[in-house]
């Protein structure tokens, strides 16, 4: 049929132009609104700028046809044939597209947002900058289709085809690609927050610099991905399949990586701190200078896992077998402000074989600690009190307290798994603080509580009320209570901490001596470099880091009084006599 003879029949009111032939027709910029062209032969036709909307083209063929600009909102284009056609800009919202052939199509900036578009054909096709929003692609066929920066939110790609599709910056945020196959897609800085891929095959995709914000990858198949930098926080990869995946840099915060297999992974500086671990496999994973704080791993498997530099602050490990781990040195705090882990450990030295899981980790509700005196009952209730403040989720009670002669065992139960060694370490470095404070500020407790002191009774505890008018004991003797018990303090710092904590801590006992008016002199010439320098015969470990630290310690602190009876006790061990 002629052209002319067609918009005349179109003009006179006629819409039902059915198998009509009208290939390679030039139509641009005519109004064809709500038209019967079912089955109809446009191939090769100049459709842009055209008005098609709600147009029945229902297994229309349109190959190669130019509809650039075209109207075609919420026609009918099912079953057509568009392979190689020109859509770009197009508007195709809510337009139905169910197993239409568009392979080889350019949808360039085309909105086909709401369209229906299951089981629809677009391998090679020209997505980019497209508008997809809310679309319908179920079983949809896109094999290296263009989707450069399409937005693809709330879009249904449930067992769709993407295979070696280029999907860079695209947005599916929210999108469902359940079953889809992704094998080797270019998904570089793409945002897939809150997605669902479950079961999907993303097998070599890349995946740098995506983000992937509590998407949902239950079953998903990313073995030897590449997510180098991608963001992962509280993502669900429940049974996913990551062997050899590279997943250096990347955030996992609070991520369930729960049944995972990561076997092989490269977790090289990775953060997954908070995330869940049990039953994953790590196996010859690399996690070096990844951070693992306040992870839980419950029966994880970290054999042959490499796990150098990793940060452990209040991780949570239950029956973990740590004993084939390769490590030379773990840091078990974390400091916010420089946002750098710190506390190396071991001092001075690298890990045995096998020393992580024997001597350094033992995870537990009960606590046990060993005092070289018996404490301070109100120094220690405030220590448990700081700590519980520094971790919210943690509460910690006195389980039990064991004397015997000159040994003081001191049994803590907390509400949840630990680090005993952390926790051991930390109630260590607090506790001198505490007693100091509690010292410091005795007078204003004890007002406070309407206590008052019974000055005889040198043996007076904080919680003993007594009568108002006693005889005050001399200022001499409560010197020297003060004096013995600080010493024992100062004492049990020096043989506990590294030089670089207690050179600060047994500086601050010293100052509250002077400020109550006791000498020190005795302390710093004698006991201090004498306590050091046995300590650093017995432990050869120590007296390395002990000369390390003398050659790195700042100006002030080489120079303090602490300091100077540091290289006293240095040059105490270098002037030992010879033995004949």
């Amino acid at each position: 049929m002629q052209v002319q003879d067609f918009l005349a029949r179109y003009k006179q009111g006629e819409r039902d132009f059915a198998h009509i032939d009208l290939s390679g027709a030039i139509l641009t910029s005519v109004n064809l609104q709500d038209l019967d062209l079912t089955g109809a032969n446009l191939t090769g036709a100049n459709l842009s700028w055209s008005f098609l909307s709600r147009s029945k083209l229902h297994g229309a063929c349109l190959r190669q046809a130019d509809l650039r600009h075209a109207t075609l909102a919420g026609a009918n284009l099912d079953r057509a044939i568009l392979s190689g056609a020109n859509l770009s800009k197009g508007d195709l919202r809510f337009a139905h597209l169910q197993e239409a052939d568009l392979n080889w199509a350019v949808l360039e900036e085309a909105d086909l947002s709401g369209a229906d578009l299951q089981g629809a054909k677009l391998d090679q096709s020209n997505l980019e900058r497209s508008k997809l929003n809310e679309t319908q692609l179920t079983r949809a066929e896109l094999m290296e289709a263009n989707l450069r920066r399409a937005s693809l939110i709330r879009a249904n790609f449930t067992n769709a085809n993407l295979r070696e599709a280029n999907l860079e910056s695209a947005n599916l945020r929210d999108a469902i690609l359940i079953g889809a196959n992704l094998t080797e897609a270019n998904l570089t800085g793409v945002c897939l927050r809150s997605a669902n891929l479950s079961q999907a095959d993303l097998h070599r995709v890349v995946l740098t610099g995506a983000d992937l914000s509590e998407a949902i990858l239950h079953g998903a198949d990313l073995s030897r991905a590449n997510l180098t930098g991608a963001y992962l926080l509280k993502t669900s990869l429940k049974k996913a399949y990551l062997l050899r995946t590279n997943l250096q840099d990347v955030l996992l915060l609070r991520s369930d990586l729960s049944e995972a297999n990561l076997r092989g992974a490269d977790l090289r500086r990775a953060d997954l701190s908070g995330a869940y671990l049990s039953d994953t496999t790590l196996s010859e994973s690399d996690l070096s200078e990844a951070y693992l704080m306040e992870s839980h791993l419950i029966r994880t498997n970290l054999e042959r896992a490499q796990m150098t530099g990793v940060c452990i602050e209040n991780w949570h490990i239950e029956d973990v077998d740590l004993s084939k781990v390769e490590c030379r040195y773990v840091f078990t705090q974390f400091n916010h402000a420089t946002k750098s882990p710190t506390q190396r450990y071991p001092v001075g030295r690298d890990l045995e074989p096998g020393e992580l899981a024997k001597e350094y980790l033992e995870d537990s509700s009960n606590i046990e600690i060993d005092l070289t005196e018996e404490p301070n009952w109100s120094a220690l209730i405030f220590t448990i009190t700081k700590m519980e403040q520094e971790s919210p989720e943690l509460t910690l009670t006195i389980k039990s307290f064991e004397s015997t002669t000159g040994q003081y065992l001191l049994r803590l139960a907390s509400n949840r798994l630990l680090n005993a060694k952390i926790v051991r370490s930390r109630f260590l470095q607090l506790y001198p603080e505490m007693l100091q404070r509690i010292l410091n500020c005795r007078p204003q407790i004890l007002s406070l509580l309407n206590i008052v002191v019974r000055q005889e009774n040198s043996e007076q505890t904080l919680d003993e009320p007594v009568p108002k008018k006693q005889p005050s004991r001399p200022s001499m003797d409560k010197q020297m209570q003060v004096y013995q018990e600080v010493l024992r303090q100062i004492e049990a710092i020096l043989m506990s901490q590294a030089p670089e904590q207690f050179v600060g801590s047994v500086e601050r006992l010293l100052d509250y001596l002077k400020r109550q008016g006791i000498s020190t002199e005795e302390i710093q010439k004698k006991v201090i470099g004498q306590a050091i320098a046995r300590r650093a015969k017995r432990d050869s470990a120590f007296q390395e880091h002990l000369l390390k630290w003398e050659k790195t310690a700042s100006d002030s602190a080489r120079m303090s009084a602490v300091g100077s009876a540091v290289r006293l006790a240095i040059a105490l061990l270098w002037q030992q006599p010879e033995r004949p």
